[in-house]
């Protein structure tokens, strides 16, 4: 059970989108295990930069090409010298490891999650 309960309308701010690695590399100047990552969103939001806490579970050539989902419309987070653009979205494992959530099967790039 969730702490809070949020309205439809809170729901709607959150800018959930689909889009597809096109680099990927490790970040080891960052505390957690990380990868930096190049998503790109399509033609509406384009390419943005993320540091994602998943290097315990895909090694950088693992992603590059598949679709990942993101929240698009957070403001910009300085990662050390890294500035991140957008948040990738996972849930924990067994081990507390990130595991992306992706899509099911290949979609437009920049489709929104409704």
């Amino acid at each position: 059970m969730t702490d809070e309960i949020i309205s439809w309308d809170d729901f709607r701010k959150v800018d959930i989108r689909v889009g597809t690695v096109v680099r990927a590399e490790p970040f080891p100047e960052a505390h957690k295990p990380s990868l930096r990552l190049w998503i790109d969103f399509g033609p509406g939001i384009g390419e943005r930069k993320c540091a994602a806490g998943v290097a315990a579970n895909y090694e950088p050539g693992q992603l590059v090409g598949r679709q990942v989902c993101a929240v698009v419309n957070l403001g910009p987070r300085q990662v050390g010298k890294f500035r991140s653009e957008c948040l990738i979205l996972g849930f924990p494992d067994e081990r507390g490891e990130t595991v992306l959530a992706m899509a099911e099967r290949t979609v437009p790039e920049g489709g929104r999650l409704y």
